[in-house]
């Protein structure tokens, strides 16, 4: 294809995306409050102040916070910002199959099987991860709150917190596509996993440093609650390509030379067969060329 129909391929693919967010975004606009709600449950069931109840228990300080909307069109804003989210997270499945439609077209067969299959695992790692994130905030949030002194009062920014919830559940999905991409490497003949077993150190050191950076919270908990999954994918992903270079071995000896090294080569002496009669070759009518002169069956050309 040339590339004005490689730009137009490329248009309509991302236009079929952002319709597809758009959809589950309207429709989660309708259920925003549900939404908002399912989203904040676990945090102000871990954290929140009872309303009617102290907040101590037994003479003690007990910190707990509340969630606030500041400014007038702060509820408006985070309405669309929880409906995007949500449309992002929950159409996953159309935009990835359109990342590998784009792509197929310039696959071999046995790459778009690849490709087939990293939208097959792409997905449930993305919800994974985003569950993870979910999971990870009450926990998270006790942890940060139970640093507040005695007598100071937490509020929750909405925004702010809808910030970190977004954040968090297109940080940790994505980090979980990690493992996944590497195997695709492997299968096509970009790395190997003895490679990938010889960075394995780097990798965990590079793995907790990202997540350091990526949670927006800071705290070691979630850094570490975001690390371990990743290492545990890591290690997995590289038991896989350590088997299929198994495997491409059994079929090819030199699928594990890298393009400038040079294969082994058979140096065998070999017999060679009899000799085979062939007739001569026809030349032009020529008065001065009596014909090919006879070597033992052949003509001189041969």
């Amino acid at each position: 294809m040339p590339l004005a129909e490689h730009l137009r391929e490329l248009r309509n693919r991302l236009l079929k995306a952002v319709v597809a967010i758009i959809v589950v975004t309207v429709v989660a606009l309708i259920y925003y409050k549900q939404i908002a709600e399912f989203l904040t449950g676990p945090v102000m069931d871990s954290v929140g102040c009872k309303k009617g109840e102290p907040v101590a228990s037994g003479g003690d300080p007990k910190p707990c916070a509340q969630i606030t909307a500041n400014g007038l069109l702060a509820p408006f804003t985070i309405m669309l910002k929880v409906s995007l989210m949500t449309g992002v997270v929950i159409s996953s499945p159309v935009w990835l199959y359109q990342l590998w439609a784009f792509l197929a077209p310039g696959l071999h067969n046995h790459e778009k099987k690849y490709a087939l299959g990293f939208v097959a695992a792409g997905v449930p790692l993305f919800l994974a991860g985003a569950w993870l994130a979910y999971a990870v905030l009450p926990t998270t949030a006790g942890a940060l709150v139970g640093l507040t002194p005695e007598d100071w009062t937490n509020l929750f920014p909405a925004d702010e917190f809808f910030d970190i919830v977004t954040r968090m559940v297109i940080v940790f999905g994505l980090a979980f596509e990690l493992p996944l991409l590497l195997v695709l490497l492997n299968f096509g003949g970009v790395i190997t996993g003895r490679r990938m077993l010889g960075w394995w150190r780097g990798m965990v050191v590079g793995i907790t440093v990202f997540a350091a950076i990526a949670t927006p919270t800071g705290d070691p908990l979630t850094m570490s609650l975001l690390a371990a999954p990743i290492v545990v994918l890591y290690f997995g992903a590289t038991g896989i390509c350590l088997f299929n270079d198994r495997r491409r071995r059994r079929g090819n000896p030199d699928a594990g030379l890298s393009d400038d090294e040079a294969s082994d080569l058979d140096l065998t002496p070999a017999p060679v067969g009899d000799v085979e009669q062939v007739s001569p070759t026809p030349r032009p009518n020529d008065p001065d060329d009596p014909g090919p002169t006879r070597r033992n069956g052949y003509d001189d050309i041969t």
